[in-house]
């Protein structure tokens, strides 16, 4: 990173989306810097392999993160890995303050994503990856004829413990209460499916496994009586939470608090967009939030022309020129 703290777009979040805003908005010739307080990649830098990229048949996804830090670098975005605190407008720019100090920009991209809420129990972080799973749409295949556990209660574990069934010889769905809070509709679905048992009042306690999930162990919170269940897989859907705490004030959110933006992803705030996971309505996959990078840097690129027509192009040249679309 250089000293110089005055970017044409300042991308927030280092997930697949804010890498392919960094690939577009860098190749643009427009100076770029990409800021991640953690590990280049986020969600997908803990899944073990990514078969659902298109072009792609299978690559470990810590590893697609790094191929598409270093193709966004090649064309002169620079990373920072610092922790951004808050944003506010400054005139026409952005003021990004961070634990490095202040960034100005014409544009932000923020593309920080959502963490899933967690178990917090022993085994759960150790065997992330390895068996434990917050997406089964990502994970589900690596599980045919196995069986597995889906924990939850609310309508993102119905949905994903139905689909679970499509590879899954049985899938046991673990809540603490007696009764779902999933819509009526997805509870009718999960009843009625033969795959999916029901094991109620009871929570898990921890994940057992060295480097693959083998099992869990249970407690009932009525009874307090504890057992183990051999599984192949742990699917976690208890929560999630986007990083939006410090864009509560400047832009319009739903009741989870993820941002809502046009088909361009541009907010109310001008040259501010938003993409990814921390998007209202976000697909969830690495496929839709570098669709949604694309599109953000795309539409940051138009904001700058139009709002800054006399913007001078980064004259970094890319590390090695390709061709593509």
């Amino acid at each position: 990173m250089t000293d110089d703290r005055q970017f044409d777009v300042v991308i927030i979040g280092g997930g697949p989306a804010g890498l392919a805003a960094g690939v577009y908005a860098a190749r643009g010739r427009r100076k770029t810097a990409l800021l991640e307080k953690g590990v280049i990649g986020g969600q997908i830098a803990l899944t073990e392999l990514v078969e659902n990229y298109p072009g792609i048949k299978s690559i470990n996804g810590f590893d697609l993160a790094q191929e598409m830090l270093g193709q966004a670098e090649s064309y002169g975005m620079e990373t920072a890995y610092v922790e951004v605190s808050g944003i506010e407008q400054a005139g026409d720019l952005w003021t990004v303050h961070t634990s490095d100090g202040d960034y100005t920009t014409k544009a932000i991209i923020m593309t920080a994503g959502a963490d899933y809420d967690k178990l917090g129990i022993p085994g759960e972080e150790k065997l992330t990856g390895k068996g434990v799973s917050y997406c089964a749409t990502c994970d589900a295949a690596f599980f045919k004829d196995m069986e597995t556990i889906v924990v939850g209660g609310g309508d993102a574990a119905l949905e994903e413990a139905i689909f679970t069934t499509r590879y899954a010889t049985k899938v046991t769905l673990v809540h603490r209460r007696d009764e779902l809070r999933g819509s009526a509709i997805l509870q009718e679905r999960a009843f009625a499916n033969d795959k999916i048992d029901f094991k109620w009042n009871t929570i898990v306690t921890e994940v057992l496994g060295d480097e693959q999930v083998t099992g869990v162990k249970l407690k009932d919170v009525k009874t307090g009586e504890e057992s183990e269940m051999a599984t192949s897989a742990v699917f976690i859907f208890i929560g999630q939470h986007p990083n939006t705490d410090f864009m509560a004030d400047l832009v319009p959110m739903d009741k989870g608090r993820h941002v809502i933006v046009d088909e361009w992803m541009k907010t109310p705030q001008p040259g501010l967009f938003v993409a990814g996971d921390v998007r209202q309505n976000s697909a969830r996959q690495v496929a839709s939030s570098v669709g949604d990078g694309v599109t953000a840097a795309i539409g940051a690129e138009h904001y700058i022309a139009d709002k800054f027509p006399e913007s001078e192009l980064h004259s970094a040249e890319p590390a090695e020129a390709t061709a593509t679309a």
